[in-house]
């Protein structure tokens, strides 16, 4: 079509008459309603829930998120409290040969025991390997606690007794367990919330994405809890994701999602209660995002000098969560010089315990390292274990004959 007719084509479109008779289709287009937004309430907050200042002082109310109970905030105050000095007294065990390797969880201590503090006592926890203080806060033996990372071949606590599965090396594998637990739950008919705690670098991992898309396709009532404490051993943050946040992977599963300021107790109970609430009543999964800080290397076997600097570690002491929520209770009236000496002594004691029952040699049979391989022992695990048993009694007599 050439110019002239282009014209005259355009010539006709604008005259008033066309202009009037598309006006009522452009007004019916434009009231149109807009299509749900589908990521609506699974996103969480651009910024993470804060509910304390780093010093202590109470920030605004907030509605979605209410504070918890004093009563639970001051016996969170002592579960971290007598947690730290644990904390503190395994990690001295480990210079004494005492543990075979011990993953401190130091500035963790709000996360830790804010996640075991939102549950039931008939929930279940799915602990990695540093959630060592986060299973003496739900009242498991510390001596039980340290015995896989003492270097024996079970854990130490009866997991079904508990509600706590056995302390998780692998990463990200205690995900898929969570799941099944909590839709088996689920499908019996028990309102049974499970727990999984994983850290940032288990986000990478395809057990994480299996057991979230599996729970939230069958709305397995599961709170994962991922700790966010900026290293996967010496992998920083920025090398496991270029999401806005960890929180945010949630969305591409239909689970929502939430990040909090994980150095602040009231905020990190608040969250998770609200979490645990919602997977108890039937609504699905729910991740939450704690950011937060290791404190002490990955391990006693890391030299965390070649991937951080001290500068960055001591930005985190002022974010001290033990100090920030006694600050608090303190403003509150709730708690005082007297009862922090209670509480100070109270870990004293449970750290003099725990280093006395540990200094102890225990006693191990050298053939229990045959029991539980098979259900049936196959022809060669009989042969090595007749064979250690002749080297024991052979050692027997020598020792009588000496």
């Amino acid at each position: 079509m050439g110019p002239p007719q282009v014209q005259e084509v355009l010539a006709v479109m604008t005259t008033p008459q066309a202009v009037r008779r598309a006006s009522p289709r452009t007004r019916r287009k434009a009231t149109t309603p807009a299509a749900p937004d589908p990521s609506a309430g699974l996103l969480p907050r651009t910024e993470p829930v804060r509910l304390l200042n780093p010093d202590g002082t109470a920030l605004p109310a907030c509605d979605d998120y209410p504070e918890p109970p004093v009563e639970a905030l001051r016996e969170m105050y002592r579960r971290m409290v007598v947690g730290r000095r644990f904390d503190v007294q395994a990690t001295a065990l480990t210079k004494q040969g005492r543990l075979a390797v011990y993953p401190s969880s130091r500035g963790q201590e709000a996360c830790q025991v804010g996640g075991v503090l939102a549950l039931r006592d008939t929930d279940w926890v799915f602990p990695t390997y540093r959630e060592s203080m986060a299973l003496t806060g739900r009242g498991i033996d510390p001596v039980e606690v340290l015995t896989l990372l003492r270097g024996d071949w079970h854990c130490g606590y009866d997991a079904a007794a508990m509600h706590t599965a056995p302390q998780c090396t692998p990463l990200a594998t205690q995900c898929v367990h969570a799941a099944g637990l909590a839709y088996g739950e689920s499908y019996q008919g028990r309102d049974t919330v499970a727990l999984a705690f994983i850290g940032d670098g288990a986000t990478s991992e395809g057990d994480f994405h299996e057991g979230v898309n599996f729970a939230a396709v069958f709305k397995a009532p599961v709170v994962y809890f991922v700790q966010n404490n900026k290293y996967a051993i010496s992998v920083p943050l920025s090398r496991q994701t270029a999401a806005p946040s960890l929180a945010y992977k949630g969305v591409g599963y239909g689970v929502p999602s939430e990040q909090v300021d994980g150095n602040d107790p009231v905020a990190v109970l608040a969250v998770l209660t609200r979490a645990v609430e919602h997977a108890r009543s039937g609504k699905g999964p729910f991740l939450v995002e704690a950011h937060t800080y290791r404190m002490e290397p990955h391990t006693n076997a890391d030299d965390q000098t070649r991937y951080r600097d001290a500068e960055e570690v001591e930005a985190w002491r002022d974010r001290d969560p033990v100090a920030r929520l006694e600050a608090y209770l303190r403003a509150r009236g709730v708690l005082d010089d007297a009862a922090v000496a209670v509480i100070a002594e109270e870990a004293e004691a449970y750290a003099a315990a725990l280093r006395d029952r540990m200094n102890a040699q225990p006693t191990v049979d050298p053939l229990s390292l045959f029991e539980h391989v098979y259900a049936e022992p196959t022809p060669q695990l009989v042969e090595q274990r007749e064979q250690v048993r002749a080297e024991l009694a052979a050692a027997r007599d020598e020792e009588a004959d000496a």
